[in-house]
């Protein structure tokens, strides 16, 4: 349920209501339940941003398309809410984290006088004898008797 409309402006409710072809009352109705909040003018008039018709088309598809009422509603919006901004804690940690392990091996690196975060073995080459084994690629526990 996308609407047309024009990017980064701001809509007055009669043309919300006309877009979304619901009666105005349903806005007001939003906005004092607590679902909606659109911006005001100075002279108090109703501004609804790309943002606000975002949140409105996620009201209308729970009402029309899922049959969810108006509490419903603030709860699913809530839970939303609530699940964003715990992501965005998340996010923020495992940034956190990332940092603070990288800063621990750059220093434990520059402490040993290496660039390298994991030292690299050379592949060890040992000749083939009647009693000597092969070790491949330098793996230890990977020997060829031959």
């Amino acid at each position: 349920m996308t609407a047309k409309r024009k990017s980064k402006g701001a809509y007055m409710i009669s043309a919300v209501a006309e877009m979304y072809e619901i009666h105005p009352q349903t806005l007001r109705l939003y906005e004092r339940e607590g679902l909606l909040k659109p911006s005001r003018t100075e002279g108090n008039t109703r501004l609804y941003t790309d943002e606000d018709l975002e949140r409105l088309e996620f009201i209308l598809n729970l009402a029309r398309d899922l049959g969810v009422n108006i509490a419903g509603i603030a709860i699913v919006l809530q839970m939303r809410e609530r699940m964003e901004e715990m992501n965005r804690q998340m996010q923020s940690f495992v940034e956190y984290v990332r940092s603070e392990m990288l800063t621990q091996i750059h220093e434990a690196a520059n402490s040993q006088g290496k660039t390298a975060m994991v030292p690299l073995r050379k592949p060890m080459i040992v000749p083939r004898g009647a009693s000597a084994p092969v070790i491949e690629r330098g793996l230890p526990g990977r020997t060829k008797k031959g």
